[in-house]
């Protein structure tokens, strides 16, 4: 056991700023014995840059060091230059555990390949509303028994491939309609219910998970006071407690909304260590993670946080980085082809074909509307553009395509009537809600969120996502040389 001196930064994940470790950052992260960073996309520059920026983490913040990012699938990929793993929602489409624990493995290779030894996935949300506006196709499945047991599937491929899993977001972010970045929600069911459906992933893999991501989120049939991030009655005796779960409890960003507008980052910090967590994701600028490290270390000499409580949860996360070292490993160029080969298949395999479409044919001329430009939202990355959009058609000899600000504004009374096909191309990712009523392609085109299939009661083609791989299997089913084999995970053909 690790009998040196606790520090409060032992506890705490902060994120830093740039593409390399300048010497403001690295004497902070020293001197306050911080042994955690979380890298955003914004921290990785070129594959080289990104693997001296870890070595000089790892360099600064010892053998027991802990760098994590969000490499997912589809939409939140943070290294978008390794191969592009398919969205959860696409291997919950293609049904097929051998083919996630293939990918989980390659995802794996991937990241470590960098120096980076904690991957925040992959997801157990049970996303079983339609209207959740942060987790959709990052979910496997609407069926808790399939997210447990393809989740499960990609979680061994990824520890097999020596790399850290955080499955998220415990107790479960599948059924809100407000994203907790922005507000904070509230799940009310009975707690059967909840037993039944957002627990069962979650408590099926919590033998095999090594470390658990907390949801800002309040479940008032086990706790009406606190979120579940500073809940002891959820964290500390439903998941310690009658669980038994001894792994890594981590919060999400302490900066999302749904906990800083209400308790302040810092007093959170200290409540969420209480409640039963090791790790406190105190993300923000130099001094709003100093307020946090202040906050934990007050508690400590306070008594409000009793040292064995820390000392048992910087043992936890010793052990993660112990079986999980940081350290860059080959990934040769072989092997990288290979895995790219891999993601591709598993993309193609998972696309799917709503209300029987056909393939237009290719001398017949076509409109397509999409909007130009997808920003990055800050959980997911920039979706595609129009130029994007427009490759899927390359092939075709007569395509106009219209480009828009904001494809729910479209005014469909508006498009010619000239005899081209209408093809609509829906690449962002929020609903349409009730402003396409009367909208009617020929073919829609779901690059995104698969839920727009709900808004819109035409013949559609999901891809779950916008990587080159999704891309590809589509605009070989748009020429009419794939199929589109997947079956969707979720409800997206009842009547509006």
């Amino acid at each position: 056991m690790n009998t040196t001196p606790f520090h409060p930064g032992e506890l705490v994940m902060v994120d830093i700023a740039g593409t390399s470790l300048d010497r403001s950052q690295a004497d902070f992260l020293r001197d306050n014995h911080i042994r955690a960073v979380c890298l955003f996309r914004g921290n990785l520059g070129s594959e080289a840059e990104v693997r001296r920026l870890t070595a000089d983490l790892r360099e600064v913040m010892g053998e027991h060091a802990l760098i994590g990012l969000d490499q997912e699938g589809g939409s939140v990929v943070r290294a978008t230059f390794l191969p592009q793993p398919p969205a959860a929602m696409a291997l919950g489409a293609a049904g097929d555990e051998a083919l996630a624990e293939a990918v989980g493995a390659a995802v794996s290779r991937g990241v470590r390949s960098l120096g980076i030894n904690w991957n925040f996935a992959p997801v157990l949300d049970v996303n079983n509303n339609p209207a959740n506006p942060v987790i959709a196709e990052r979910s496997f499945s609407e069926n808790p028994r399939d997210v447990a047991r393809l989740a499960g599937a990609w979680m061994r491929g990824a520890l097999r491939e020596g790399v850290a899993c955080c499955v998220k977001h415990f107790p479960g972010h599948g059924d809100t309609h407000v994203d907790s970045h922005r507000d904070l929600p509230v799940v009310d069911k009975p707690l059967a219910e909840l037993k039944a459906l957002e627990f069962l992933p979650f408590e099926a893999l919590k033998d095999e998970a090594p470390a658990m991501m907390t949801a800002h989120i309040v479940y008032p049939q086990l706790d009406p006071d606190h979120p579940a991030t500073l809940s002891r009655r959820i964290l500390g005796e439903l998941l310690r407690g009658e669980w038994g779960y001894d792994g890594v409890v981590i919060t999400d960003s302490l900066v999302m909304k749904a906990i800083h507008d209400r308790y302040g980052h810092d007093r959170a910090a200290v409540l969420t260590l209480q409640a039963g967590a090791d790790m406190a994701m105190a993300l923000g600028s130099q001094a709003d993670q100093a307020a946090a490290l202040r906050a934990i270390g007050e508690a400590q000499a306070s008594g409000a946080l009793p040292l064995p409580l820390l000392m048992k949860a910087r043992a936890r996360l010793d052990a993660l980085a112990q079986r999980f070292p940081s350290q860059a490993s080959d990934y040769g160029a072989t092997r990288r082809q290979s895995d790219d080969q891999l993601m591709r298949r598993a993309w193609a395999a998972g696309l799917t074909a709503l209300r029987a479409p056909q393939p237009p044919r290719r001398d017949t001329p076509l409109r397509v509307f999409t909007q130009g430009s997808v920003p990055c939202d800050g959980v997911s990355e920039a979706g595609p553009t129009g130029e994007d959009v427009a490759t899927l058609f390359a092939g075709f000899a007569d395509v106009e395509l219209v480009q828009v600000g904001d494809l729910r504004a479209l005014d469909w009374s508006r498009i010619p009537q000239d005899g081209r096909q209408t093809l609509l191309a829906s690449n962002h990712r929020e609903r349409y809600g009730g402003r396409c009523a009367d909208w009617q392609p020929a073919l829609h085109l779901v690059l995104w969120n698969p839920f727009q299939a709900l808004d819109i009661a035409a013949p559609s083609v999901v891809t779950w996502g916008y990587a080159e791989g999704a891309l590809a299997a589509l605009r070989i089913w748009l020429e009419g040389g794939g199929e589109a084999p997947g079956h969707p995970p979720v409800q997206l053909t009842r009547e509006r």
